[in-house]
């Protein structure tokens, strides 16, 4: 019984993804805010909604899991929107070419977060002493976010980039949405592929953070994948709402390194202290949701210092 829910989710995602590119998205166009932002209600709705399936497979508990770490997931994922707006900058990819890019770039995503995911369910299973590695991790990574670690963004540094850069055949110029075109010397790579690597390996890093982070929170491999995937399939659509407002978010990284830090300390202490799952899942919605009011509530004094200035 329990691999059909395996089967409703992959025919959840997959319908998702061939509606997305070969309906709604099937011809390169400029993504509008309204669009996007209902597009990001639906993604939203669906990934909330995935926990009645959750907890129809597993049980409260379950579901309380899901939704907790469906928040984490969710929340690190728009941290990760600052990384993409300053690949695509850096990149010159137009904004109608932009879609295309992030929907592959999930694609990956699907496969490399399952891979770390029952890679890492599977070591903590076998080799008890790993959690607290990723605690420390943990910990360690939300130290760095809190103190202003990880806030330059260098793409010409990218090691994948760079090797691509000089082994692979590539044009200098864009072609559309083209990945490859063929030249009169071959097949060639547009730059456009450069920027799908570029958010590939982005992906891999911040996998290091997310999935340790929702393993703090459940190791039922059903539980932590379903969250991260369903955070990741609306982080595109999200983008498009976001890119214009990310920096007046500005308490969101300091509320994602105290989450870290929790969720971190939470499977240190694992085995001397058990914390509800109810407690952990009001604490991460409380910590976004002050970040959230804070950041529009509170004027940014070096934006007005700026509004002075000019």
């Amino acid at each position: 019984m329990t691999a059909w829910w395996w089967v409703l989710f992959a025919a959840v995602v997959v319908a998702l993804l061939a509606l997305d590119l070969a309906v709604f998205h099937r011809h390169s166009k400029h993504e509008g805010t309204r669009r996007a932002l209902a597009w990001s209600a639906v993604y939203v709705g669906l990934g909330l909604g995935f926990a009645l399936v959750v907890g129809l497979a597993r049980g409260h508990d379950a579901a309380l899991s899901y939704l907790t770490a469906y928040l984490i997931e969710e929340s690190l994922s728009v941290d990760n929107l600052f990384v993409f707006l300053a690949l695509f900058t850096y990149f010159g990819v137009a904004s109608e070419h932009q879609h295309r890019v992030l929907f592959w770039g999930i694609v990956g995503a699907i496969v490399f977060r399952g891979l770390f995911i029952f890679a890492g369910v599977a070591l903590i299973s076998r080799f008890h002493w790993v959690m607290y590695i990723l605690g420390i991790v943990l910990v360690a990574t939300g130290a760095k976010l809190g103190l202003g670690g990880g806030e330059e963004v260098h793409p010409e540094r990218n090691v994948v980039v760079r090797w691509a850069s000089r082994v692979l055949p590539i044009v200098r110029s864009y072609h559309g949405e083209r990945f490859t075109v063929r030249t009169e010397a071959g097949l060639r790579f547009t730059p456009l592929f450069l920027v799908l690597l570029a958010i590939e390996s982005t992906d891999v890093m911040f996998a290091v953070d997310s999935v340790p982070a929702v393993l703090a929170v459940s190791r039922d491999p059903f539980v932590v994948y379903t969250s991260n995937i369903f955070a990741i399939l609306g982080l595109r659509a999200l983008y498009f709402v976001l890119a214009g407002a990310l920096r007046s978010l500005r308490f969101l990284r300091p509320a994602l390194a105290v989450i870290l830090v929790l969720v971190g300390v939470k499977m240190l202490l694992a085995d001397l202290v058990e914390i509800p799952t109810e407690v952990s899942l009001v604490a991460v919605a409380a910590i976004l949701g002050f970040a959230t009011a804070g950041s529009l509530l509170i004027p940014d004094p070096k934006a007005r210092k700026g509004a002075h200035r000019g």
